[in-house]
Parts: structure tokens; C-alpha cells; sequence
């Protein structure tokens, strides 16, 4: 079962309106093992992700873009290299993200950017 939805250009704008809580997004490529990675920790530990959330009273959501489907969302936030987060808080961009792709280190990382003021958009 997959807990990671994937996004394009035309589902982008408006399921990010729609998300009231904390959404990850990632831009992932086809040939790329570290997005692999990164979807697949997600989908594997989801749980935990949603458990430590919903104790914050927020829901957690994350999106893959396969940035080479979506050459568009790639153009606007100047993806250089992947997989690149970007953090979105009650459908707002927040920040870019950098993690390492361990549960706690990822989680740790979205806290302490949700503890700062959002940045701008790209």
C-alpha cells in the first residue's frame, strides 16, 4: 500500500489548497536510488510520521513528483538535484527541506523547520 500520492502540474496547486496540515513534497527521477529510498521509508513508516503529527494536533501528508513528468514544477522551484523537500503548512510553502532520509533525522528536520518563520516561495 502506498501512503505517498504523486502530484504534476494540473493536481499541484490545488491538493496543496486543500491540505490543512503538514505536507512533504518531493521531487524524485526515475534513475534516482535516493528517491527510491526516500518513497520508500515514507510509505514504510507512515505511521510514524502520522502518529507524531496528530500528537501535535495536525495531519502529515507527502507527495512525489516525478520531475521528469513535471518539467514545469521543476522550472519554478529551480530543482538542481534529488530528491529536493519542500515543506508546506496548512497548504503555505514553508521552507526547503534537508534531511537525511532516517525517520527521526527527517521528522527532527520538519519540527525544526516548522519552529522558524516560513521563508518565501521559489
Amino acid at each position: 500500500m502506498s501512503f505517498v500520492g504523486e502530484l504534476d502540474e494540473f493536481t499541484f496547486f490545488p491538493t496543496l489548497e486543500d491540505n490543512k496540515g503538514i505536507t512533504l513534497v518531493f521531487f524524485t527521477g526515475p534513475h534516482c536510488a535516493s528517491c527510491h529510498h526516500l518513497k520508500n521509508l515514507l510509505n514504510v513508516e507512515y505511521a510514524q510520521f502520522k502518529n507524531h503529527f496528530s500528537s501535535l494536533n495536525t495531519d502529515f501528508s507527502a507527495y512525489e513528483i516525478k520531475a521528469d513528468k513535471a518539467a514545469a514544477l521543476v522550472n519554478e522551484f529551480g530543482v538542481f538535484h534529488l530528491p529536493s523537500m519542500y515543506l508546506y503548512r496548512a497548504g503555505e510553502f514553508h521552507c526547503e527541506l534537508q534531511s537525511e532520509a532516517i525517520p527521526s533525522k527527517l521528522i527532527e528536520a520538519i519540527d525544526l523547520a516548522l519552529s522558524k518563520p516560513a521563508e518565501e516561495e521559489p
